[in-house]
């Protein structure tokens, strides 16, 4: 029992499970919505909750205090709205899209005092959750508005050819974002800048056998993708643009 007090703030009486007192929460929002609020409930009907409309990408600097949540299977509801359908009618109602995520967080050393402890939780575009024990503000790990600030200086017209809202741009780039999320794990932003370029370009791109043969070297490897997309041939390039993108077939040959 001395033991679980030092190493995770607690146990309870009643389960070998852990107890976490005097938590902060902190989302971290890579979904393409603006994530409204979120509620994290433990078996023992403890509650946590966060949120504020969060644009994509976002989620560093907001905090609720202070709860208490035990053991390690969690439930999280959470709610996100889709900015452009509201747009269409910002007088109508707000229609939230509700999810439910399941969690489970092994046994965890927690440090700190109040206001140190903080649960961070990252909402993924698959609607997956990954819980994650800090002590500061930062840590977003996708950073959408970094990949659209690049596109915007260095492709404007090609991001942005009828002169749209920024904001609309901006979830446009979040969602093309998310793919290369969702599709092959892409986190770092050059990484993310070439994917969101190159789909813009051709939403087919991938099946190109030059960027085929980049996304398997590059596996693992952050940073690896960007740097070699942004070494393609110009010929490459022209192939992509065009639309004249060979798909690789099973045992390596083009059709």
């Amino acid at each position: 029992m001395f033991s679980c007090l030092l190493l995770l703030g607690g146990c309870d009486a009643f389960s070998s499970g852990p107890t976490y007192g005097g938590l902060s929460v902190e989302g971290f929002n890579y979904t393409p919505y603006n994530l409204d609020r979120f509620v994290i409930t433990d078996k023992f009907g403890n509650k946590a909750g966060g949120g504020g409309d969060l644009m994509p990408g976002s989620g560093e600097g907001r905090l609720s205090c202070c709860y208490t949540l035990k053991g390690t299977e969690f439930t999280v509801e959470w709610y996100v709205v889709d900015q452009d359908e509201f747009l269409k009618d910002p007088y109508g109602p707000l229609k939230e899209i509700h999810k439910v995520s399941h969690v489970n967080f092994p046994p965890t050393a927690l440090k700190g005092g109040a206001g140190e402890r903080i649960i961070g939780l990252h909402f993924y575009p698959d609607d997956h959750i990954e819980f994650e024990f800090r002590r500061d503000l930062s840590g977003t790990r996708i950073l959408y508005a970094d990949v659209w600030d690049w596109l915007r200086k260095n492709h404007g017209k090609l991001l942005n050819p009828q002169n749209e809202d920024d904001g609309v741009v901006f979830r446009r780039t979040a969602r093309l974002a998310a793919t290369g999320w969702i599709l092959y794990r892409l986190t770092d932003t050059r990484d993310l800048e070439q994917y969101v370029y190159f789909a813009l370009l051709n939403p087919k791109f991938d099946e190109h056998p030059a960027v085929h043969k980049i996304l398997a070297d590059s596996q693992n490897r952050p940073g690896a993708f960007g740097v070699a997309m942004d070494k393609l041939s110009p010929q490459t390039i022209a192939e992509i643009k065009t639309g004249k993108v060979h798909r690789v077939l099973p045992g390596g040959s083009h059709d």
